[in-house]
């Protein structure tokens, strides 16, 4: 199955509406899409090298848009919802000590989380639930996406064949990594903050 995605994806990536999906899917990732960017930024480069630097900028670009959304999301939502359910339960001194410390080191998650594979969405929604400093969230979101959506054009740029032979024979080993990744840091997210 995943060949077969992957497959597609490639095509995908050649059709020249691929641009404006690849903003949409970008937009959306930031959000609430559990499927990530280079899904379908890859195969795009992978298919028009040429344009490799231009779909970095979209990716990165609308990426960033998608995070004020969902930083707004989390700020209002949490401060409509979230907030007086940890009151009614009596948890409303954990919520305090974990905006404390997300906050303390909220410049740095969003610069790790918007760079690596763990899922965007994650830190977009609690950087606006925790209250995070907007300036800061929004700096440290633009150099992360501008860094991760631009080194992986770059490496499929400069390597796209040589990416491209070793991603088809060994295409189920990436994403176990992949998932196992996103697993620790989760797991070191949940240890460190509650």
């Amino acid at each position: 199955m995943l060949r077969s995605l992957y497959t597609l994806t490639i095509r995908m990536g050649a059709h020249h509406h691929a641009i404006w999906w690849l903003g949409l899917i970008s937009f959306c990732e930031s959000v609430f899409l559990p499927v990530p960017t280079d899904a379908i930024l890859i195969p795009m480069v992978l298919a028009r090298q040429q344009k490799a630097w231009l779909y970095a900028f979209v990716a990165a670009i609308t990426s960033v848009c998608g995070a004020i959304l969902a930083y707004m999301i989390g700020w209002y939502v949490f401060e409509l919802i979230g907030q007086p359910l940890f009151t009614f339960y009596g948890l409303a001194e954990h919520v305090r000590n974990f905006k404390h410390n997300y906050n303390a080191y909220g410049s740095w998650i969003v610069l790790f989380g918007g760079i690596t594979p763990f899922p965007y969405k994650v830190i977009t929604i609690t950087s606006g639930a925790s209250h995070l400093d907007f300036r800061i969230f929004l700096f440290f979101s633009l150099i992360a996406r501008f860094i991760r959506f631009f080194s992986v054009c770059a490496l499929f740029y400069w390597f796209g064949s040589t990416a491209r032979y070793y991603i088809d024979r060994i295409l189920d080993i990436p994403s176990t990594i992949l998932f196992l990744m996103t697993l620790l840091v989760f797991l070191l997210i949940y240890i460190y903050f509650l």
